[in-house]
């Protein structure tokens, strides 16, 4: 297991102390003077872990004041960001099951979500189910291209397939392209999602890429209706400032 910097265990307790109420919506987190005595490290680490906090928009700085707790529900499915279930969970202070159907070599599709992809890859398909609650909620099913992929575990994907790909295999992944539909789902997938008889699912269809602008990985994603709900959060870029 990849060892956690200082940074993302001073921001993960934090986030347990929102989450039991030990800093509620409106309070001030402590001076970062306070949080560098309390966590014994730099005023530039305390920095990092509060930047953190505030991208997910659990923060707010008020200049002259300091660190403001917002009242923001937590995410269910980190509909913006490019980041895994493992990994959201694990910044949110939860707990998620990873059960891994598929793992197998592949030639990717020509084409994805109505997406011309002009090539057929050889890669790497994942299929795995998330458990929320001991229900069976998120079934994803990915082609990963072994050109930046080469090799991939079950263990990688159960642990976290975003730090395997990037604190293992040293990729550096960029952004990505989300569709989202709701849609009748074939009869296999409504029976691992236990769907009603109306097989209806949330779809999202993923397109994600490194920095160098390609294209490595393709994920279809089904979620239980019952089970599905973002709420986005953004952050407005002043355009004087930038």
């Amino acid at each position: 297991m990849p060892v956690q910097s200082k940074k993302e265990i001073i921001a993960q307790d934090i986030i347990q102390k929102i989450r039991f109420a030990q800093y509620k919506p409106g309070d001030y987190l402590p001076s970062e003077h306070r949080l560098c005595e309390l966590y014994g490290t730099s005023r530039e680490t305390v920095r990092k872990a509060l930047a953190q906090l505030t991208s997910l928009g659990l923060i707010q700085k008020i200049r002259g004041k300091g660190s403001l707790v917002l009242d923001v529900q937590n995410f269910t499915f980190p509909i913006s960001g490019v980041v895994s279930f493992k990994d959201f969970d694990k910044q949110q202070g939860k707990s998620s099951d990873i059960e891994v159907l598929n793992l197998s070599e592949r030639t990717s599709p020509s084409t994805f979500g109505g997406h011309n992809l002009n090539r057929r890859a050889p890669s790497y398909y994942v299929e795995h189910l998330r458990y929320i609650d001991n229900i069976p909620s998120v079934l994803n099913q990915e082609f990963l291209f072994k050109e930046a992929v080469p090799i991939i575990t079950k263990a990688d994907v159960i642990n976290s397939l975003y730090s395997y790909l990037e604190r293992t295999l040293g990729l550096n992944i960029s952004y990505s392209t989300k569709e989202i539909t709701v849609e009748r789902v074939p009869e296999r997938i409504a029976k691992i999602l236990k769907l009603t008889d109306d097989h209806y699912a949330a779809v999202i269809r993923s397109m994600s890429y490194l920095d160098d602008t390609r294209l490595f990985q393709l994920t279809t994603s089904y979620q239980r209706p019952d089970k599905f709900k973002f709420i986005d959060f953004e952050r407005r870029k002043n355009a004087a400032r930038s």
